[in-house]
């Protein structure tokens, strides 16, 4: 404390001599009062009361003049000046207002209340190929495939249909759809990339990523509860970043599961929400993720919209049971021009082992073809560039690559709500990796008859289900996550990203207002927050202009407004004066166009008048013309049929 006091009385030492020398100059005396108002600014915010000290003594400390001359000087000045007086008080209140929005953290190894996460223990992976995609089927579930097929017709959406727990895989459909970021590191990497053919071909081999991990055998995860969530994230070793995954299901019939990826860090997020449905065609049944995702890269501003395929099953009453993939996929990225254009097709009746997970597509930009992908999206894949001629390795999930990839962790049992996937349906999945169908259908339908319930009485109270972690756009009908982040990461002012109870979050040195794009939805209509999901990044509060200004305690040294002179308030009101000359410049010219738009209508509803009575005439016209033909035609007929008589 002491010396910070000398370096203030120092600070303004030396502003006395360069008065006294007449050599001063108003940039550094400008300099130097804004950062003693930086320093005031600063101990305030960390809280350092118990030292008392008042702006104006120190800068005009009657010690620090030698003679009453320096200190008439220092006044004259100061009366010379209006303008920088001005300027200061508007420095001042920018100063005031920054403080409402920020945040300055005293302690930056303070320990973060995140969720702690621990690395997956067990994972399972099919192999390559139509052997890990095909089911055996015992006589014992034959006879129940027989009775659910009782149940079922042809077209029918089986969304509304229970299936037996024999085809279930043992996790939620909320899980399943994290397959897809095992492999996140290649988004990390197109961040980067500076040439935007690059940048796709990267988005596309991460797309393509997701799809080689598969279950053993024709697995079918559980149907997400309303309310269910899941969180993941995986660790990337070369950025030192996380990748964190937030899922919830927001709507039960129809079925929508909505989630949320974010790696600000390595500058990439995503959000997207799928509606599943489900058809039966008699021997087959389809699978069909109906949605969008839009992967946004935050440093560049580029939105990359894609879809996904359906998944077929065939062989349900003759044949063997099979999975595969197909369906016409789009990813598309307006800002560049660039997009892929996927076909995953299915095996044909007559086709070899080969056929099988075969997909092909093509890299454009606009119309034009730059290259071409053929291979099996389970195994190797080539691409042909178009220019070059040249053929390349594109993707291949070679066995080094799978050791490789990015580690996911999970969250421990008892760190779960009761509504996170992996503990609502622990009961379930036990039975089912126990072997025992029996009790598991038995839980399974514990849960599902507890979600019935829960509807019924919502419906008895006219109450509506509210979404803890996403929100749906009244306009566009797409659901957002409510804690998205779409900034840019500063190295300067982030810290860490993390997550706590849904909520992903960063910590930074000072909070800044969080500005959220692609969707209107008013903050007044958000619904309920969770009350321990504190996020550092928040919206600041609204200035009005009737708000009161800030007393010494807003941590600014503004002048008082009765030290403004006579020039100065003339200036004020001359400045006031000509804003409003202009604002009723701006009025005027709006109501001008307003009544010219008046004249248009006025005309359009003129010409419409116009139209109507030309049609009615032309109708009575036609009506009459068609009367006319009716009486020529009825007396030709009749001369025709004397003539007949006559000469009959």
């Amino acid at each position: 404390m002491d010396a910070l006091e000398l370096a203030l009385k120092c600070s303004s030492l030396l502003k006395r001599t360069m008065i006294r020398e007449g050599k001063e100059d108003m940039s550094t005396v400008s300099a130097v009062g804004e950062h003693s108002i930086n320093f005031y600014s600063l101990l305030r915010a960390h809280n350092m009361h118990g030292f008392q000290f008042n702006d104006t003594d120190h800068l005009k400390d009657p010690d620090l003049y030698s003679d009453k001359s320096d200190r008439e000087g220092e006044q004259d000045h100061e009366e010379s000046d209006p303008e920088g007086l001005e300027k200061s008080e508007e420095s001042d209140s920018d100063t005031s207002e920054r403080q409402d929005d920020s945040y300055i953290d005293l302690d930056p190894n303070e320990h973060l209340r995140e969720t702690p996460y621990m690395e997956q223990s067990h994972e399972e992976l099919g192999e390559a190929g139509e052997a890990a995609q095909t089911e055996t089927v015992s006589e014992e579930n034959k006879s129940l495939i027989w009775t659910l097929l009782k149940q079922v017709r042809p077209g029918m959406d089986l969304s509304k249909v229970v299936l037996p727990t024999f085809i279930l895989e043992p996790r939620s459909f909320l899980d399943k759809l994290s397959d897809y970021y095992y492999h996140a590191d290649f988004l990390s990497e197109a961040a980067v990339e500076e040439n935007a053919y690059n940048r796709m071909k990267k988005v596309v081999k991460w797309y393509i990523s997701g799809f080689y991990k598969k279950p053993k055998g024709l697995k079918k995860p559980y149907n997400p509860i309303i309310g269910e969530t899941y969180r993941c994230m995986w660790l990337h070793q070369k950025t030192n970043s996380k990748t964190f995954y937030i899922a919830e299901q927001v709507s039960h019939h129809p079925p929508v599961s909505a989630f949320y990826v974010s790696n600000r860090k390595d500058g990439f997020c995503l959000s997207g929400s799928i509606l599943a449905k489900s058809k039966f065609y008699g021997n087959s049944l389809s699978a069909i993720l109906d949605g969008e995702a839009r992967l946004t890269f935050l440093n560049r501003g580029e939105d990359y919209i894609m879809n996904m395929p359906y998944a077929h099953c065939k062989g349900i009453l003759y044949g063997t049971m099979t999975l595969e993939l197909g369906g016409q996929i789009t990813i598309a990225c307006e800002k560049t021009g660039y997009s892929a254009q996927l076909e995953f097709k299915l095996k044909p009746f007559l086709g070899s082992s080969d056929c099988v997970n075969q997909i092909s597509g093509k890299i454009k930009l606009g119309k034009e073809v730059l290259a071409t992908l053929e291979g099996h999206w389970d195994s190797e894949i080539f691409i042909n560039d178009k220019k070059t001629g040249t053929v390349d390795t594109f993707w291949d999930p070679t066995p080094e690559l799978r050791q490789n990839r990015l580690t996911r962790y999970t969250v421990p049992p008892e760190e779960q709500g009761e509504f996170e996937s992996e503990r609502l349906w622990q009961h379930v999945t036990r039975a089912i990796n126990n072997k025992d169908q029996t009790e598991a259908t038995n839980e399974k339908f514990i849960l599902e008859e507890a979600q019935r319930k829960a509807a019924r009485e919502r419906k008895a109270k006219r109450e509506e289900w509210v979404s803890a972690l996403f929100e749906q756009d009244p306009i566009t009908g797409e659901w957002h996550y409510r804690y998205a982040d779409t900034r840019p990461w500063d190295p300067l002012n982030d810290l860490i990203q993390f997550e706590k109870d849904g909520c992903i979050q960063t910590k930074v040195q000072h909070c800044t207002p969080m500005v959220r794009s692609g969707s209107l939805i008013s903050l007044s209509n958000q619904g309920p927050r969770r009350d321990n999901c504190k996020c550092q990044v928040t919206v600041p509060k609204r200035k009005h202009k009737s708000d009161k200004p800030k007393g010494p305690e807003s941590g600014c040294s503004s002048p008082e407004p009765d030290r403004h002179d006579s020039s100065g308030s003339e200036r004020h009101k001359s400045k006031h004066n000509s804003r409003l000359r202009k604002k009723g410049a701006d009025l005027t010219e709006l109501q001008s166009a307003i009544e010219s738009i008046k004249q248009t209508q006025e005309d359009i509803n003129r010409s419409i008048t116009v139209l109507r009575s030309r049609t009615v005439s032309q109708a009575e016209s036609s009506s009459f013309l068609q009367q006319r033909d009716y009486v020529v035609i009825a007396f030709l007929i009749i001369l025709q049929v004397l003539i007949n008589y006559i000469f009959k």
